[in-house]
C-alpha cells in the first residue's frame, strides 16, 4: 500500500512549471529592452536628420523655448481671460447712477444733490476740436494707432514711475479707461488690470475709434455728480459743451485723471495748474502751437460759483444717497427724481468738522495721526453730523461708515452691562484686580500693576483690563457678543478670548448707535438720517415713523448703573478731558494694541457722539490714547453744540443742569415750526466761550477787592 503522504511524483511537475514561467519572464523582459533599444536607435537616426550646429542651433533653441513658453502663456492668459469673457457674455454696462436726489437738511434747506447729471445728446463731431485734442494729448496720444492697449505708452509710464516722476499721462489707454468705466469697479488689483486689457481689445473689435471716444466722453465721471463732458460743461461753466473755449476745454480734459482732486469747485488752483499741463501736452503732441495756447494760459477758465456744494456735508450725503436708493428699491417707487428730507443739522455739522480737523491740524503731527471720524446723533438716533475724514476733496472714503476698526476699551460697556444684567451686580460691588489667564493668554493692565480689591465703578473709570476679562469668564463671551449686536454693532466678528478688551470690528456709526441705548433709557436706538422722501412733484414715497415701538435692550436699572459708571470716567477717570461745565457728560475711552486706534464714545442728555482717530494704513500712532485727542475733539464739539440750548438731564446721573431762561412765548404765533439754532461759526463760538472765561476770571479777581473795603481788619494770629 502506497504511503498517502508520499509526493515524489508531484514535485518535478511543479518545479517544471515554475522554471517555464521564469524562462518566459526573462525572455519577455529581454525582448522588451531589445525592442526599446531598437526604437531609441531608430529615433536617434530619425532626429539626426534635423541636427544643427552653431548659430542655427541657437536659433532653433530660442524658437523651441518660445513655442514652449508661448503655449504655457496661451493657456495661462486664456484662464485669466475667463472673467472678461463672463463679463462680456452678460452684455450689461455698468449703470451710471439711475436716480437724481435733492437732499434737504432737517429744516428744509437744500444741502446737496447726488445721482446722475448726464447728457449724451451731443454728437462727437459737434464737440470742440480742441476738447478732443486736449483729451487725446493728455490721456492717450496714440489712441488712433493702437489696438486697445498702448504698449509704448505703458512702457513709458512704467519708466516714468520708476524714476519717481508723476507724469501727466497714465499707463492705461483711453479704451482701457472706458472698459473700466463700463464694466469694472475702481479697485486697483493686478487681476482687474488683466481683465481690463481683454475688455479693451473686445471694445476695439466691436466699436470704431470714434464710437469709443464718444462713449468715453459720455460715461467718464467728471466730479460733482456729473457724468460726461456735456453735463460737466453745464455744471462748471454754465455753458453748452459746444460753446466752451480752449481754457475751459483744457480744464475739463484735466479732470479725467482725478475728477475729485482737479474739480474747480474743490480746488481752483489745482484745476488751473492741471489745465496748464494739458495745454503743454497739446503743444508737445503737435496738436497746437505755443502761440495758440498763450491766450488760454494768460486767461485761465473761471468756473461759476459752487461754494454751496463744497460746503455740503458730503460724507453724509454719500451715505444718505445709498440709504435713499435702498428705500427706493424697497418701496418700489416709480421715477428717477426724488427729494429727501434728512436729519442733518448744518450748524452742528460745521462744529463737528471744525472739532475734528482742528485737532488733527494742531496735534496730528505730534501724535503721528492723520485721520479721524465722528458721528453725532440725538438721543433718539437722528444723525445730526457725520465727519468721515479730514478732507473730502482728497479722499471720499467714509471712515465713519465703511472702515471697521477695533474699539479697545470703549467696548467694555457691553461687558459690564451684560454682567449687570446676568449676574445682578452693581457699581459699588468689589472685585479682585489680579492676574488672570484664559489658557496661555494673560492680559495686563495699562500700567502693568494691580490694585487688589476694587469696586466695579473704579475699575471701569480707570479702564482696568483684568476686571472685564474676569467678568467675561463669568458671563460667557458669546452672550457679550450677542448683547453688542442687539445694541447696534452690525459687523460680524469672531468671539475670541480677548473680546472683553475690544478685539472686534466696529464702525463709528455703530458705536454711536450702541451708546445711544444708554442715552435712551435702554431702548434700541439705531441711527437714521432720512425722515421723508417724496418725488419732485411732492408725492410721498416714504416717511420715518418716530412713534414706532422700540425694543428694550437693557433694563432701566442696568442703564442707571452704566450711566453712573460712565459719568465717573469723565469726573475721575480716563475721560476727564471730556468734562464740560454745566453739562452732564458721560463716556468711555478706548485704545488698541500698538496705539493703532483711539476712541472716545459718549453722550449727554442732548447728543450722542463717537470719535475715532487713527491712520488709514493701520500705522501705529505716537502713543495716542482715547483720553487725549479723541476726548479733546469730542469735548470741543459738545461745548459748541450745547451753547444756547436747554441742557437735558441724563437718566441715572445725579446732575441738575442749570435752568435756562426762556423768553415769554405769548407773542409768538400759534403755529410754530422748528427753528435753526444760532448760526454761529465754530470760530465765533470759540471766541464767545473764550470771552466768557475771561469775564469769569475778571469777576473773581474783582470780588476780593470789594470785600476788603467793607470787611473788618483781621485779628492777630489768624
Amino acid at each position: 500500500m502506497q504511503d498517502p503522504f508520499y509526493s515524489k511524483q508531484k514535485r518535478p511537475k511543479r518545479a517544471g512549471g515554475m522554471l517555464a514561467a521564469d524562462a518566459w519572464l526573462d525572455s519577455s523582459l529581454y525582448e522588451f529592452w531589445q525592442a526599446l533599444g531598437r526604437g531609441y536607435t531608430r529615433y536617434q537616426d530619425f532626429m539626426s536628420r534635423f541636427h544643427v550646429t552653431g548659430f542655427k542651433r541657437f536659433i532653433v533653441e530660442i524658437l523651441s523655448d518660445a513655442f514652449t513658453f508661448g503655449a504655457i502663456g496661451a493657456v495661462l492668459m486664456t484662464a485669466l481671460a475667463m472673467p472678461a469673457f463672463s463679463i462680456i457674455d452678460r452684455g450689461a454696462f455698468n449703470k451710471a447712477e439711475d436716480y437724481s436726489v435733492v437732499f434737504l437738511d432737517r429744516f428744509g434747506t437744500e444741502i446737496g444733490r447726488r445721482g446722475i447729471r448726464s447728457d449724451d445728446s451731443v454728437a462727437l463731431d459737434q464737440m470742440p476740436d480742441y476738447l478732443i485734442k486736449a483729451t487725446l494729448a493728455t490721456e492717450d496720444r496714440r489712441f488712433y494707432d493702437h489696438f486697445g492697449i498702448d504698449i509704448v505708452g505703458t512702457l513709458r509710464a512704467l519708466a516714468s514711475n520708476a524714476q519717481g516722476d508723476n507724469s501727466t499721462q497714465g499707463g492705461s489707454s483711453l479704451t482701457q479707461q472706458l472698459a473700466k468705466n463700463l464694466f469694472l469697479s475702481s479697485e486697483r488689483t493686478f487681476e482687474r488690470k488683466i481683465i481690463e486689457a481683454y475688455l479693451a481689445i473686445w471694445l476695439e473689435w466691436h466699436y470704431s475709434k470714434d464710437e469709443i471716444l464718444k462713449l468715453y466722453f459720455d460715461r467718464a465721471y467728471m466730479g460733482g455728480g456729473n457724468f460726461g463732458v456735456t453735463a460737466a460743461a453745464e455744471y462748471y461753466f454754465g455753458k453748452r459743451v459746444q460753446d466752451i473755449n480752449l481754457a475751459e476745454a483744457a480744464m475739463l480734459a484735466g479732470m479725467f485723471k482725478a475728477p475729485t482732486r482737479y474739480a474747480p469747485h474743490v480746488d481752483l488752483a489745482a484745476a488751473r495748474g492741471r489745465a496748464n499741463l494739458v495745454l503743454s501736452n497739446l503743444v508737445a503732441s503737435g496738436f497746437l502751437t505755443e502761440g495758440q495756447v498763450t491766450a488760454a494760459r494768460r486767461h485761465p477758465a473761471s468756473p461759476i460759483e459752487r461754494t454751496a456744494d463744497v460746503n455740503s456735508p458730503n460724507y453724509f450725503l454719500d451715505w444718505a444717497f445709498d440709504e435713499a436708493k435702498r428705500i427706493i428699491d424697497e418701496t418700489g417707487a416709480q421715477g428717477n427724481n426724488f427729494t429727501v428730507r434728512t436729519t442733518i443739522d448744518t450748524t452742528l455739522q460745521r462744529y463737528a468738522e471744525e472739532a475734528v480737523t482742528s485737532v488733527v491740524r494742531e496735534q496730528g503731527e505730534q501724535y503721528k495721526v492723520s485721520q479721524a471720524a465722528m458721528v453725532v446723533t440725538d438721543t433718539q438716533g437722528a444723525i445730526r453730523a457725520m465727519v468721515g475724514g479730514t478732507d473730502y476733496g482728497k479722499s471720499q472714503f467714509n471712515r465713519a461708515i465703511v472702515s471697521t476698526r477695533q474699539p479697545g476699551s470703549s467696548f467694555k460697556p457691553f461687558v459690564y452691562a451684560e454682567a449687570f444684567e446676568q449676574l445682578g451686580l452693581k457699581p459699588s460691588d468689589t472685585i479682585s484686580d489680579r492676574p488672570v489667564c484664559i489658557g496661555d493668554w494673560c492680559p495686563q493692565n495699562y500700567g502693568r500693576n494691580y490694585k487688589g480689591q476694587i469696586s466695579l465703578q473704579s475699575a471701569f473709570a480707570a479702564s482696568i483690563n483684568t476686571v472685564p476679562v474676569t467678568l467675561s469668564i463669568k458671563t460667557g463671551r458669546d452672550t457679550i457678543a450677542a448683547l453688542s449686536h442687539r445694541m447696534g454693532l452690525r459687523a460680524d466678528y469672531p468671539v475670541t478670548r480677548s473680546l472683553a478688551l475690544g478685539v472686534a470690528s466696529v464702525s463709528v456709526l455703530d458705536m454711536t448707535s450702541s451708546y445711544a441705548v444708554f442715552a435712551n433709557d435702554g431702548l434700541k436706538t439705531p441711527a437714521f438720517g432720512i425722515t421723508r422722501m417724496t418725488t419732485l412733484t411732492g408725492d410721498p414715497v416714504w416717511e420715518y415713523d418716530p412713534d414706532a415701538p422700540r425694543e428694550r435692550i437693557l433694563s432701566e436699572q442696568t442703564v442707571a448703573y452704566m450711566n453712573q459708571m460712565m459719568r465717573a470716567v469723565v469726573t475721575s477717570g480716563t475721560g476727564s478731558r471730556a468734562k464740560i461745565e454745566g453739562v452732564p457728560t458721560l463716556g468711555k475711552t478706548g485704545t488698541t494694541t500698538s496705539y493703532r486706534d483711539a476712541w472716545f464714545c459718549g453722550f449727554t442728555g442732548n447728543y450722542v457722539a463717537a470719535v475715532w482717530f487713527g491712520n488709514d494704513d493701520y500705522r501705529p500712532t505716537n502713543n495716542l490714547t482715547g483720553g487725549t485727542l479723541p476726548t479733546v475733539a469730542w469735548q470741543k464739539f459738545m461745548a459748541y453744540a450745547h451753547t444756547n440750548i436747554e441742557i437735558k438731564p441724563v437718566f441715572g446721573v445725579d446732575f441738575v443742569p442749570e435752568q435756562t431762561i426762556v423768553a415769554d412765548a405769548a407773542a409768538l404765533p400759534e403755529e410754530e415750526t422748528a427753528e435753526r439754532p444760532p448760526n454761529l461759526t465754530p470760530a465765533a463760538a470759540r471766541k464767545l466761550l473764550d470771552l466768557a472765561d475771561r469775564l469769569d476770571i475778571a469777576i473773581k479777581d474783582l470780588a476780593p477787592v470789594s470785600d476788603q473795603a467793607s470787611a473788618p481788619a483781621p485779628s492777630a494770629g489768624l
